[in-house]
């Protein structure tokens, strides 16, 4: 089903969602001895989503993951978040209830075997180079980039085709 190098149009997606972990992070963890967990996530993505923003695109985060620190990434990003969800489709579902957005019309970006159901969902798909097998199969696009670390850069600049200089500065 991958059709590599084929560009889409941002008009015609009405939302973007993404997971977190293995997708804006490199899906490593590092505690310290309190128990403390750090994740790492891209700069570059920040722009990317300023660009999503400045489109007046719909974006969201949705994730399994409970810690704090998923929503303090949305924060700073700016993006609405779900984080410690036990279904990511009920969440879809609702999302595109309250929205009127079409399920066909909705990207969604994921990496492991939790978010298949929610991929199968959506009327487009992508995922990093780095992500589950069973989740490339079903990704319209595999990403070049791995998980953390440039993930919304890529699908802004290479799917979507925009020049983050022009929307940004232009």
């Amino acid at each position: 089903m991958n059709i590599q190098n084929r560009k889409i149009s941002i008009h015609d997606v009405d939302a973007l969602i993404f997971d977190f972990d293995g997708v804006l992070t490199n899906n490593l963890v590092t505690i310290d001895s309190d128990g403390n967990e750090f994740v790492s996530c891209s700069r570059a993505d920040g722009l990317a989503f300023d660009v999503l923003r400045k489109s007046n695109k719909a974006v969201f985060i949705v994730s399994t993951e409970k810690n704090k620190i998923v929503q303090s990434r949305a924060d700073k990003l700016n993006v609405k978040c779900y984080h410690g969800v036990e279904s990511k489709v009920d969440v879809i579902m609702n999302i595109s209830k309250e929205n009127n957005y079409k399920l066909s019309n909705i990207l969604y970006v994921g990496n492991d075997l939790n978010d298949y159901k929610a991929m199968k969902l959506c009327g487009y798909t992508a995922c990093p180079v780095d992500s589950h097998d069973r989740i490339k199969d079903i990704s319209l696009y595999v990403l070049k980039t791995r998980g953390g670390m440039g993930i919304a850069r890529e699908l802004v600049e290479s799917v979507f085709g925009i020049d983050i200089t022009d929307i940004l500065y232009g």
